[in-house]
């Protein structure tokens, strides 16, 4: 398994690529310049893990990389990493396939924080509770705080996490009820009795 980083700007790409080797020791890293390159990389290094990708590239446009990674490997988790604001494309990275958009301007630790998450997304959850075979107790902790209204931030606060760890959470959320928003998770709970206690 290996972890793919598309970057067209080698300082950033050589950074967050530091950052994974750091955390995955032993993981095999592989840095990419265009999009066009994954598919030979992956013959080369092998099956993916992860991938990085840089919201700009010379062979990208909008989130054509994003669909375009998610068509040929749609399993493996997406992490974008953009100079834009969130604001400006993060939807629309999350519509197109991306589990979690990263602003570059967050800062290492921002940035390596929400790429461990994302890697460790299975692991981040306590056991599974004995009432529920479905959900561990912090999904059924975030299922409460959706029906509280409560915003990324707020939930973040409250759970003492970043708020890139909550996204990766609530992706994890929304894969395991098979929803792709909060609406959608909450009329689940309340259709399947998730909120009753």
């Amino acid at each position: 398994m290996s972890i793919y980083v598309i970057d067209d700007h080698p300082l950033m790409r050589e950074a967050v690529a530091m950052l994974l080797r750091r955390q995955r020791g032993g993981v095999e890293v592989v840095e990419l310049e265009r999009l066009s390159q994954v598919e030979d990389a992956v013959a080369s290094h092998g099956a993916p893990e992860l991938f990085c990708l840089d919201l700009k590239l010379p062979d990208t446009d909008g989130v054509s990389g994003v669909l375009a990674l998610k068509q040929l490997h749609p399993g493996i988790p997406l992490a974008v990493l953009s100079a834009s604001p969130a604001g400006d494309a993060e939807e629309q990275c999350i519509e197109a396939g991306a589990d979690i958009y990263i602003e570059k301007s967050s800062g290492a630790f921002e940035i390596g924080a929400a790429l461990r998450a994302l890697l460790n997304a299975d692991s981040g959850f306590e056991e599974l509770a004995p009432t529920d075979s479905k959900l561990s107790r912090r999904q059924g902790q975030l299922i409460h705080m959706l029906d509280r209204g409560l915003s990324n931030r707020q939930i973040a606060d409250e759970l003492g996490i970043s708020e890139h760890t909550v996204k990766v959470h609530l992706w994890r959320l929304f894969r395991r009820l098979g929803v792709k928003s909060r609406t959608q998770t909450l009329h689940y709970a309340r259709t399947h009795g998730l909120l009753a206690i």
